[in-house]
């Protein structure tokens, strides 16, 4: 009998249940994928806590994985039992030691780019590839603005941006984070808590601003980083880490430039198979290319994943967390 976390009703960590589980045989268009590492991520959070609620209860949650296939079902191509896998856009179910999943979801791995590294770079790294490669396409000689730059996210996105010929300026809630982000492409780390981020950033880019801010703070994050934007500016709403953005006038984005604003989703950018394929090959191509380096910072056994996300939410986390079945 294989085991996976479920959760039974919306809550705090303690929700989160490690038990048995049964897992039937794949349908048409199904692969059974043995999981061998399996990503940990803020919008788990969400979903443990009924933010994003899910309609079906009991149920596991998690969105990124990766494993090995065990048996396929009918119509199903490209795909061999042994070949290794990853996903990164769900569905829900991830926190699992074995699971089934459309075969159209996962993508197979090369041999540059480990079990490990995959399950903590699915939805992190292709999260930042829409990020700076479509929601605002990053050029050499732009400055932007990253939130949370010591995150799983923001580590990645960091390093990809300064690839990409950007400079850098990321907010971090310690010495530690600080130091953490400048060695990963960050040059400008601000400690939000001790400083003004948006006087800081108007400092470095001596009050021009910048082109776009990537933010899955939120709340405590949002309005001055508004106030960050050049005219035309666009403000990148991925996340919430420090709860919902309360409504607000949208006069206001007239009044400081003629502002953009989105809040976009991975599972929108990744909707098409195409899209999905593109991701992956352009994330596995920085990462193993090593412009881009992966930090997975702390494992849990799946078994303990409430305290993992009682430390995500502590933020004692940096990099990539991971939980191994």
């Amino acid at each position: 009998m294989v085991h996976a976390v479920r959760m039974r009703k919306p809550g705090g960590p303690e929700v989160l249940h490690f038990e048995e589980a049964e897992v039937g045989e794949p349908g048409p268009g199904q692969i059974r994928l043995r999981q061998t590492a399996i990503g940990l991520n803020f919008i788990d959070v969400y979903h443990r806590t009924g933010l994003y609620p899910i309609p079906n209860l009991p149920a596991a949650i998690g969105l990124e994985a990766a494993g090995v296939v065990e048996k396929m079902g009918s119509g199903v191509e490209g795909l061999r039992e042994g070949d290794r896998v990853a996903y990164g856009t769900g569905p829900l179910g991830a926190y699992a030691e074995t699971r089934l999943i459309e075969a159209a979801k996962v993508v197979k791995l090369p041999n540059a780019i480990d079990d490990r590294t995959a399950a903590a770079i699915m939805l992190k790294g292709m999260t930042a590839h829409y990020l700076l490669r479509r929601t605002h396409e990053v050029k050499p000689g732009d400055t932007i603005l990253f939130h949370a730059a010591a995150g799983g996210v923001g580590l990645i996105a960091c390093q990809w941006a300064k690839a990409l010929g950007a400079t850098v300026i990321g907010t971090v809630g310690s010495e530690e984070k600080a130091a953490e982000a400048k060695a990963h492409g960050c040059d400008h780390p601000i400690l939000y808590r001790k400083e003004d981020f948006a006087e800081r950033v108007r400092e470095i880019t001596k009050g021009a601003g910048v082109p776009v801010v990537y933010d899955s703070v939120g709340k405590d994050t949002f309005s001055k980083s508004l106030d960050c934007l050049r005219p035309l500016g666009v403000m990148v709403l991925f996340g919430q880490s420090s709860g919902p953005v309360p409504p607000f006038d949208l006069g206001i984005l007239a009044q400081k430039g003629s502002l953009y604003i989105t809040r976009p989703t991975l599972m929108t950018y990744c909707a098409k198979r195409s899209d999905l394929e593109w991701a992956a090959r352009d994330l596995f191509e920085v990462v193993g290319s090593g412009k881009v380096k992966i930090e997975i910072n702390q494992t849990y056994p799946l078994k303990e994943a409430a305290q993992a996300h009682r430390d995500l939410e502590a933020r004692k986390t940096t990099g990539c967390t991971l939980l191994l079945p």
